[in-house]
């Protein structure tokens, strides 16, 4: 169709990372308010809010998805809003673990007896003692993302032309497989490294933040 590949792989990267890096933004301000609130408040907010995550959890992803599309149609932001539903719910029940852990710390039970809210205490006291190990979950987080989005897309969910990704140019070029195999090589290559690279990233910031490898 006289269309340039490289424009367009290059155009296609910018709407996959854009998703994936919303999806880790809405997953990790859910995640970590719900997870930090069940765990700061326990007994009946504990028991409700993790039952929720239970429901939400067990919801069949792809179902959901293929549901969202036929009611809000194919867009971005129907598209993040479905990958986000369910992803929430890790995150969540990983902060609460956390919060778990230190909500019985000295300067937390300081701050409560000071008269401090509890979302002061959430967010000026808790969150950042748990900050370490969210940021691994959101470098570990935006790779599954891209990858779904990519999933998606090359299956017919995904963003609508005239707007692409890599999942929809991959799924463009596997039709021309046969006689124009670079047009499947390039968008592949490029979702390949990106994913590579997050987990790097991921890796890094683990062995960093890890209080048992500072010497």
């Amino acid at each position: 169709m006289g269309r340039d590949l490289f424009t367009r792989v290059c155009v296609g990267g910018r709407i996959s990372i854009y998703i994936g890096l919303c999806c880790t933004l809405v997953m990790f301000v859910i995640g970590a308010l719900a997870g930090a609130l069940a765990g700061l408040k326990g007994g009946l907010v504990d028991d409700i809010i993790m039952r929720i995550c239970e429901f939400i959890g067990n919801l069949p992803y792809l179902i959901i998805v293929v549901i969202l599309s036929m009611v809000m149609g194919r867009s971005l932001f129907s598209l993040v809003f479905a990958m986000s539903l369910t992803a929430w719910v890790g995150t969540a029940r990983m902060v609460r673990g956390q919060i778990l852990q230190i909500k019985e710390q000295d300067y937390v039970q300081a701050a409560k007896a000071l008269g401090a809210d509890t979302r002061r205490i959430i967010i000026k006291h808790l969150l950042p003692n748990t900050l370490g190990i969210i940021m691994v979950d959101i470098t570990m987080s935006v790779p599954g993302f891209i990858f779904s989005e990519a999933f998606l897309s090359y299956i017919g969910l995904g963003v609508k032309p005239p707007e692409t990704s890599w999942g929809a140019l991959a799924s463009a070029g596997q039709q021309q497989l046969m006689f124009y195999p670079y047009q499947l090589f390039f968008p592949c290559l490029l979702i390949v490294l990106t994913i590579l690279s997050f987990h790097l990233i991921g890796d890094g910031l683990s062995d960093a933040l890890d209080p048992k490898l500072r010497q």
